[in-house]
């Protein structure tokens, strides 16, 4: 009898023993399992190393760092440059007639905003997973419109410090009702160093869009691609023609009255071009020093050129060099060479260029004794010589 219960009392001690064994080992496996899981979404945040034994000496010439292993430290903080678009067919072929078509025509990308917003969403995808927060801009393309704000854009996107928005935000002149803290969500994350930018020609000719800006950062850095007045309005005209077939004729714009050849200025395609005037507005908060003026001409004979000034007035290093470019010699202009990953080269844009319409010699010879003293006085007032006349 007593041993029977004695067994009985074992029995039910291992009974109990085995049940707090297997209680101990599933809390380890809950444990371990939310350790796993724990490890696996930390991992997944981390960008993911690029081994490259050759990029460790690039690294030397483009001021990029790599740590004690070798690895290069940006491109796994960065994502890949922001998606470049293909330009193959953005222009017609080239002619003897250098103006009669639009070679800096990439406003009329602001027709294809979709498409350019589906390049920063994927661009900008690539980087919500890691580091990086969203900022105010610290420099802004303000104009000209038809001057090569576009192409500015897109080869500066190449430069890994740099962060931009594609669509033009229209914030300054547009949309400021929204406020700034809905701006400032349009924008691309940025780690520490890299600067935020957007570009929206109008805001030159804008009234109100200095004293905004100032408001916003009195440091914001402003940058104008300016471009022969002449050309220019005329590009403006062919991209309005090309959506308004019927609007009246080029010549009959110009004038308010074409027999005594007083020029209408009210028309914008023709007081755009009226740089001074429109200057004067803007160093009434800005000084000289923070206003950065490219030329669009060079941009396309020497788009390097052009960039490194760029890059300088950004306080960044030269990366952007005329290794990043080739001209297209049958097309007139330059191209960004291949993309990583890509075997082919890159142009800005896909839309084709516009032949100018034919205007008449005199109208044209009227429209420069028209701007030649708002020229001259630009370049009193800029102290550089753009060459226009």
């Amino acid at each position: 009898m007593e041993n029977s219960l004695l067994c009985s009392r074992l029995y039910v001690i291992s009974i109990s023993s085995v049940k707090k064994k297997l209680l101990l080992l599933l809390i380890m496996l809950l444990l371990w399992a939310y350790t796993l899981y724990s490890c696996m979404g930390y991992c997944a945040t981390m960008p993911s190393p690029i081994m490259d034994s050759n990029r460790d000496k690039e690294s030397q010439g483009t001021g990029r760092r790599a740590d004690a292993s070798g690895v290069e430290i940006l491109p796994r903080l960065l994502p890949r440059p922001q998606g470049w678009e293909d330009l193959e067919t953005d222009y017609e072929e080239s002619s003897p007639r250098t103006y009669s078509r639009d070679l800096l025509n990439n406003e009329d990308w602001d027709d294809a905003k979709s498409e350019q917003s589906a390049a920063d969403l994927s661009a900008l995808s690539s980087f919500s997973n890691g580091s990086g927060s969203k900022k105010l801009p610290q420099a802004i393309i303000i104009g000209v419109k038809k001057g090569g704000t576009r192409a500015l854009l897109e080869f500066l996107r190449v430069h890994p410090d740099i962060r931009a928005v594609g669509a033009e935000p229209h914030f300054f002149d547009r949309n400021y009702n929204n406020g700034l803290d809905w701006y400032r969500d349009l924008m691309p994350k940025t780690l520490e160093g890299q600067i935020t930018m957007e570009k929206t020609p109008s805001y030159f000719v804008t009234r109100e869009a200095p004293a905004r800006i100032y408001a916003m950062s009195r440091d914001t850095k402003v940058i104008v691609v300016v471009r022969d007045p002449v050309t220019r309005a005329i590009s403006d005209y062919t991209q309005t023609l090309s959506k308004k077939p019927d609007i009246p004729s080029f010549e009959s714009l110009t004038f308010k009255n074409r027999t005594t050849g007083l020029i209408d200025t009210s028309w914008s395609a023709i007081q755009i071009g009226i740089y001074a005037k429109h200057l004067e507005n803007w160093l009434q908060y800005f000084p000289m020093g923070q206003i950065l003026f490219v030329s669009g001409e060079r941009l396309i004979s020497d788009p390097a050129g052009e960039l490194g000034k760029v890059q300088d007035f950004l306080g960044l290093k030269r990366i952007i060099t005329d290794k990043h470019f080739y001209f297209n010699q049958t097309k007139g202009f330059p191209c960004l060479k291949k993309a990583e990953g890509s075997s082919k080269p890159h142009c800005l844009g896909k839309t084709k260029g516009r032949t100018h319409p034919n205007i008449d010699r005199e109208v044209v010879q009227r429209l420069r004794d028209f701007y030649r003293p708002f020229n001259m006085k630009f370049y009193q007032m800029t102290g550089h010589n753009f060459g226009w006349d």
